[in-house]
């Protein structure tokens, strides 16, 4: 676990105790409660029927592991006097052999975490106890259930048994007595099953089950913050971005039971569907069961709508709480609760976990029956969750197999045939298969292929490597860097598992979690109701930021515009050179050994280009255009392969060793930090005119159709302002001829990308010959933290996992390091042109944290793929309630 530098300050309370009368902490204070126990304290407060406990907070937590997994001592004595408070008002003692007091305990973090961490049920049985519970309750079978129950829990839990040995012995009485439920068994099987499980827990861990109550209960409570850093609660931690510091807190609470009988009853509820948003009372429930039967799926549980028949009188105060509840918190919530002996109890609400269907569906209700404000509306909605609207997903009820796990790299759900090849790809496609491309990592030579393509799997890469970039730019699913799979590229097999998958094989990725399964599963497809326009709508309302797309092609530039994009914040000109009729030129012009030739080549691709640039001015219709000019190393472009080069020399009419030693002498150590960018066009000057002139010729071309248009001409990779200077004047000049050429006027703008650390610490001198800026946080990353954003994510999990990272800076950007170098660049530059426009154009500009930030920053406006549109124009609202409310 992350802790602080320093030793934690010894809280003043450690334990907050909750009882009818009788309660010190209420719903805003998750952050020492956590949200189990604040809501506890909270429904106590409005006398809803709560079983009387206490919870140790999360600051105790913190100390625990600066102990070493140690409790504090301080935390015994308030503990012990907590106890003895829930004695008096039970009027039943803890480990008392006649009339015993049960316990259970749970975790709870300041954020939800389902099913993340342990609970511990029926704490204070022994085999003299539970004779005292038969006794009192009179009810031995219900006494003895609940001992077998603890010992399942407890030695899972806090002993590190494998639970399983315990169910196969359960699963093998029930089948040797010939019943199927577990309500079937009998005081002696259940006695039988106690006597053979304590014998498995000695003989599985090597130590005897602890029959001392306040010595399990202090085992209980150190597995529960143990819990905190499990494997699953770690996962889930860094899915959802919860800070490993936060600590989870432990509710202690009286147990009420729902294995007593027909009378009694444990069960789950939503205050409305989660799946859907309607507005409905939603849940289940087991009559003569306790909770983990439910969420297990031990027995098939009852519909909540069951439970008017069967117990009518707590339903009737179920249904009321329930409605309270909602109103109080004026939200949808998750409830817990049990029925013991026909009365009542209620064990947890919480803000429920719901779909983004739901949770669209739900914030516009709420807003029609004036629960909530449109602001609390847009705060409430997640925009990540929008990825369910706008890509297939995954049926959840289909069967499958995991093969691997990797990154989830553009969202989707897709099944296919493997193909190892891009060529193969669109050969496959052609005969009217779905393939998934199979790939180490992808380059630009591969787009053919990822478009002709489902989905896209590599081995190698991170967030932002070649194919997470293209793939998200595209919509298309793609799960990267998935290092568990082995690719043989000769014999073309995939190997995870132990199982090998060879070409033709179907395999299904999904995108939004980076998981790949064996075979098809079934998808569901995706559907945009006229509750998420409403919603964008009102988003649109509350942000200042402006949101546009990164497009390359008419196709993404017009799925953007339908998912609202406001403009073009980098179109890369690069991706249009690779298409089958040009790529021949490209060649040509880079292998050329003088000016002439490469001239030569360019004039085959300057109508090409310029068409390029007149299908997007089409679809833009007058929102703003941004064109990053040629950015890649040219080596990207050259045939690598002896064949290829063959093949290309006998097209163009060369001779293949010279085409040959071109492509060798353009090799380079690190091209990333290379001869690229505006480091080629003060080389080879007559790139760059080429593609501001067709840039030109297709923005007169508009002019004369009748369209207005503000083209923005980016320069990247500037580090020294004399580059700008210099490329400024070559791109004004160009543009000023063609319009005088055609006699058109048009306004245009000359702008570059802020993307090296240098360029940001000296942007007051680069925005003397700067229109705009726009922040290109991919390279700003690597070039500023030193990392390949295609290699570093072999490792950066583990810097993630230990608190290195918050969260991966390639996915959310890092705010203490490249974020500072962004405000630089920002206040430095406006410093010279006050009114200077800014705005981000890495993959950072659709990540809802990084979209806080850049709010912040003063940004304009952010760029992001044409899928994640929504999920900015959202976050983009939300960061500017969220910054009026500091305000």
């Amino acid at each position: 676990m992350q802790t602080q530098s320093k030793s934690a300050v010894v809280p003043a309370k450690s334990v907050y105790f909750f009882a009818a009368g009788d309660t010190d902490g209420n719903a805003g204070m998750k952050n020492i409660l956590g949200g189990k126990g604040a809501n506890l304290a909270e429904m106590t407060s409005l006398g809803i029927p709560v079983p009387p406990g206490f919870t140790i907070s999360t600051e105790v937590c913190t100390h625990y592991y600066e102990q070493g997994g140690k409790l504090p001592d301080w935390t015994i004595k308030p503990v012990q006097d907590a106890m003895k408070k829930v004695e008096a008002l039970i009027g039943k003692k803890f480990g008392d052999v006649k009339n015993p007091l049960l316990v259970s305990v749970r975790s709870g973090a300041r954020a939800s975490m389902p099913g993340m961490m342990d609970t511990i049920l029926n704490l204070g049985l022994n085999d003299q106890t539970v004779e005292g519970l038969a006794a009192a309750s009179g009810n031995p079978r219900f006494a003895w259930d609940s001992y077998r129950r603890f010992i399942q829990m407890y030695s899972d839990v806090v002993m590190g048994m494998n639970s399983s040995l315990l169910e196969v012995t359960l699963e093998d009485l029930k089948a040797e007595k010939g019943i199927h439920n577990d309500t079937d068994l009998t005081v002696d099987d259940l006695k039988l099953l106690v006597k053979k499980f304590k014998e498995l827990v000695k003989n599985g861990t090597g130590a005897m089950f602890p029959s001392e109550p306040w010595e399990q209960l202090w085992g209980a409570i150190s597995a529960v913050f143990r819990s905190w850093n499990t494997p699953r609660a770690i996962t889930y931690r860094e899915l959802h971005s919860i800070p490993a510091s936060w600590g989870t807190a432990v509710s202690v609470q009286s147990m009420v039971f729902g294995n007593m009988g027909d009378d009694s009853a444990t069960g789950v509820a939503f205050t409305r569907d989660p799946n859907t948003g309607e507005k409905k009372f939603f849940g289940e429930f087991l009559v003569n069961a306790q909770g983990e039967d439910v969420v297990a799926g031990i027995r098939t549980p009852l519909t909540i709508a069951k439970m008017a028949e069967l117990m009518p009188d707590a339903y009737k105060k179920l249904t009321d709480i329930y409605k309270t509840l909602e109103k109080h918190y004026r939200d949808m919530q998750d409830i817990e609760f049990t029925v013991e002996r026909n009365k009542l109890w209620m064990l947890q609400t919480r803000n429920g976990k719901r779909t983004a269907k739901a949770a669209l569906a739900i914030a516009c209700d709420m807003i029609d029956e004036k629960m909530i404000s449109e602001d609390e509306a847009i705060l409430r909605i997640e925009p990540h969750s929008l990825d369910q609207l706008l890509h297939p997903t995954l049926d959840p009820k289909a069967a499958r197999t995991v093969l691997a796990k990797g990154l989830p790299a553009s969202p989707g759900a897709v099944c296919g045939q493997i193909v190892f090849t891009p060529e193969d790809a669109v050969a496959w496609k052609e005969q009217g298969k779905k393939t998934i491309l199979v790939r180490i990592e992808t380059s630009p030579e591969d787009i053919a292929g990822m478009i002709a393509s489902q989905g896209i799997l590599t081995t190698r890469g991170g967030m932002t490597s070649h194919a997470a970039v293209v793939a998200r730019g595209m919509g298309k699913c793609c799960v990267a860097g998935c290092g568990d799979i082995e690719v043989d590229t000769h014999l073309l097999t995939l190997t995870a598992k132990g199982y090998v998958l060879k070409e033709g094989d179907v395999i299904t990725l999904d995108g939004s979690t980076g998981e790949v399964f064996m075979g098809e599963v079934k998808t569901l497809s995706p559907e945009l109701s006229s509750v998420f326009e409403r919603v964008m709508k009102i988003a649109d309302t509350k942000r200042r930021m402006g949101v546009r797309t990164n497009a390359d092609t008419p196709r993404d530039a017009k799925t953007a515009r339908q998912f609202g994009a406001e403009g073009i914040g980098l179109c890369r000109t690069e991706h249009m050179f690779f298409g089958a009729d040009r790529i021949d030129a490209v060649r040509e012009m880079i292998i050329a050994d003088n000016v002439h030739d490469r001239e030569k080549a360019l004039a085959k691709l300057l109508p090409m280009q310029r068409e390029d640039f007149k299908a997007i001015f089409e679809i833009m219709k007058g929102y703003p255009v941004t064109i990053r000019l040629l950015d890649p190393p040219l080596h990207e472009f050259v045939p690598h392969g002896e064949a290829d080069i063959q093949e290309f020399a006998k097209r163009v009419k060369m001779d293949p060793n010279s085409v040959r030693a071109k492509v060798n002498g353009l090799h380079e150590f690190n091209p990333m930090l290379g001869h690229r960018g505006c480091r080629l066009a003060i080389t080879y000057p007559e790139i760059y005119r080429m593609q501001v002139r067709a840039i030109a010729e297709a923005a007169c071309l508009q002019v004369k159709a009748g369209d207005q248009l503000t083209p923005e001409i980016m320069i990247p990779l500037v580090g020294v302002e004399r580059e700008l200077e210099i490329l400024r004047k070559l791109t004004v000049n160009e543009v000023e001829k063609v319009m005088k050429e055609q006699g058109v006027k048009f306004d245009y703008l000359v702008g570059t990308m802020i993307e090296l650390p240098r360029a940001a610490i000296t942007a007051d001198h680069i925005a003397d010959h700067a229109d705009f800026f726009s922040f290109g946080t991919n390279d700003l990353t690597q070039t500023t933290l030193g990392l390949s954003r295609d290699d570093a994510g072999r490792f950066l999990g583990s810097y993630v996992s230990q608190g290195i990272f918050a969260k991966d800076p390639f996915v959310s950007i890092d705010q203490e390091g490249v974020g500072q170098l962004v405000k630089t660049g920002v206040n430095l530059g406006r410093k010279t042109k006050p009114n200077l426009k800014t705005g981000v154009c890495g993959e950072h500009g659709g990540d809802p944290d990084s979209i806080e930030f850049f709010e912040s920053a003063g940004l304009d406006y952010v760029s992001c793929s044409p899928f994640r549109v929504p999920i900015a124009r959202l976050a983009a609202a939300r960061a500017s309630l969220k910054a009026r409310q500091l305000h």
